[in-house]
């Protein structure tokens, strides 16, 4: 009997539904992830719409949710530059400066008052060089304390963040990606076993009963339920549940300490960094004021620089000319800024003293709160999700209606 049973092709095509519903829930919830983060840019061929991963295509409006939901959580600006320590910002700024100094200061007077700069006598070019390296240690203490004191007027913390991640949306990947990494595989591996219990059920039901949209719909539901379930058991329930001798909790909640130093380690070094602030106060929607302030400075180091020749200099270039050169060392300024912050030992230095007050503070956020790190990227289009799992679970279905049991008979 169990002989014939199993030579029956009958049999094994039977046997083969659980198997291709487990199949059918790993490969739903497989695409279902990747179509969340890939391509990172939109493809498709006109006229039809193509696709772009969720998040990335949402990259701006990420950006906006991660200050909303998540840095205000963890500290202000002000808390995050004053952990950057703004003395030792100073000094390297200082470092990196004044070996160019003298260089600078040359290109800048070239530029327009060239012969008169070479006709200067050199004891008077190396006192005015001399004059602006003293200067420059209190001319950028005075600054970073400036800095320091209004950074949230100087620095736009959404804009920084957003324009980081639309121009940089494998970053934005990563921040998910990294932070959930094993969120994501057990979504790809529980497909496979939830699949397979729902293909038990599966095969009772068409051992009883073989109409032709018993293996379509099935399929429709293991790729709904599979990823319904899947996303619910990482943010489901929200705080520990005791059943018994076991301790039901979220996936991606259980693991706040872990996720926490993932996330704060990729966010110091590649978002909010001291290189990524600096860029925004220069470039960014308050960079007419963070100029302004640099210039403001400068003009008083140029007047300490000319000292006793200040009268001499105004009667050689004239008032107009005085004051372009001013100008013209405030602009420079401002152009070789960012090149101290290019430094990659000096920013992971800085990131490593922020990165600890944000982990700690991370880790103390109660789970609604935390949840939030991760939950974006599902709730954004979670319903997409699941209905893509769906689609793809039909298409499986009708395959196997067709190619293992000969369609509909």
């Amino acid at each position: 009997m169990l002989e014939q049973l199993l030579s029956d092709p009958e049999t094994w095509k039977h046997a083969s539904i659980p198997f291709v519903a487990a199949l059918v829930g790993w490969g739903t919830n497989w695409v279902a992830i990747k179509l969340t983060f890939y391509p990172v840019e939109h493809m498709g061929w006109r006229p039809f719409p193509g696709w772009q991963g969720i998040i990335p295509s949402k990259a701006e409006k990420m950006g906006a949710t991660f200050v909303d939901t998540t840095m205000h959580r963890l500290g202000s600006l002000g808390e995050v530059f004053d952990e950057m320590e703004p003395d030792k910002i100073a000094a390297h700024i200082i470092r990196t400066v004044e070996p160019k100094l003298d260089g600078l200061i040359d290109e800048v007077v070239e530029q327009h008052h060239a012969e008169l700069w070479s006709r200067l006598p050199e004891p008077v070019r190396q006192n005015i060089y001399n004059r602006v390296r003293a200067h420059l240690p209190t001319l950028v203490d005075e600054l970073m304390a400036d800095i320091g004191d209004h950074v949230e007027e100087l620095v736009d913390l959404k804009d920084m963040v957003t324009r980081r991640l639309v121009t940089d949306k494998p970053l934005l990947n990563r921040l998910f990606l990294e932070s959930g990494d094993k969120e994501f595989k057990f979504i790809v591996r529980s497909g496979a076993y939830f699949g397979f219990l729902f293909g038990l059920v599966q095969l009772g039901v068409w051992a009883l009963y073989k109409g032709w949209w018993v293996l379509p719909l099935f399929g429709f539901l293991v790729g709904y339920a599979t990823n319904w379930i899947a996303l619910n058991l990482i943010f489901r329930p929200l705080n520990p549940v005791e059943i018994g001798p076991f301790t039901v909790h979220g996936l991606f909640l259980r693991r706040q300490k872990e996720v926490a130093v993932v996330w704060c380690r990729l966010v110091t070094r590649e978002i909010v960094s001291v290189r990524t602030i600096i860029h925004n106060m220069l470039d960014g929607p308050h960079a007419a004021r963070s100029r302004a302030l640099i210039k403001a400075g400068m003009r008083g180091v140029v007047d300490e620089a000319v000292g006793v020749a200040r009268g001499f200099a105004r009667l050689a270039v004239g008032r107009e000319g005085f004051e372009q050169i001013k100008e013209d060392v405030g602009d420079k300024a401002i152009e070789v800024s960012p090149e101290p912050f290019d430094d990659p030992v000096f920013v992971e230095e800085r990131a490593a003293a922020v990165e600890e007050l944000l982990r700690e503070r991370m880790e103390g956020l109660p789970s609604e709160e935390f949840q939030d790190l991760l939950r974006p990227c599902f709730k954004e289009d979670e319903i997409i999700l699941i209905l893509v799992g769906a689609g793809l679970g039909l298409l499986a279905g009708v395959a196997q209606l067709f190619l293992v049991f000969g369609g509909i008979s």
